[in-house]
């Protein structure tokens, strides 16, 4: 008869029925945050025309091997402080006008451009808005867009007082 007698404790204060709502809520709070993740820091869709731009891989490279051939190459100095840019263009053309591309390698809203001005022999200078942090990828072409007929790249860690190379090459 002590058998019938003995009690057996609510839900409430068992321990399985609060392992499993654990689970659950777990599975619900990581959600959300992976959500809130995804949504702060969405990165883009693939473009719809991937593949031409895969088959323009081709002209890049072709760009950068007639900046090779022109024995183009060029030393950029970026001033922390006043937001100066200075590049020194060497070899057989010199534009009057050069365009910089400041590509932030994971976030295209973090992307610039900025024009130059050749002041003399070679050397052109620009003006950043805002002082340059992280880690950036460099290219330099005479033209804007995909038309230019030559394209210097490099890449920097800013802010450097180093001078940084950009020479013709992927």
């Amino acid at each position: 008869m002590s058998a019938e007698h003995e009690s057996i404790p609510p839900w409430y204060k068992q321990f399985w029925p609060w392992f499993l709502i654990g689970l659950l809520a777990s599975s619900v709070t990581f959600s959300l945050v992976y959500l809130t993740l995804s949504i702060r820091y969405y990165d883009g869709s693939v473009s719809g025309d991937y593949y031409k731009q895969g088959l323009a891989i081709n002209q890049q490279l072709a760009k950068q091997e007639h900046a090779q051939t022109l024995g183009l190459e060029a030393r950029l100095l970026v001033d922390d402080r006043t937001g100066d840019v200075v590049v020194d263009l060497q070899g057989d053309r010199q534009p009057e006008q050069l365009f910089l591309e400041l590509i932030f390698p994971t976030e295209s809203s973090r992307d610039r451009s900025l024009t130059l001005e050749h002041v003399r022999d070679g050397r052109y200078v620009g003006m950043v808005n805002e002082p340059l942090n992280y880690r950036w990828y460099l290219q330099l072409q005479p033209t804007e867009g995909r038309d230019a007929e030559w394209r210097l790249t490099g890449e920097a860690r800013f802010p450097s007082d180093d001078e940084i190379a950009l020479v013709p090459g992927l």
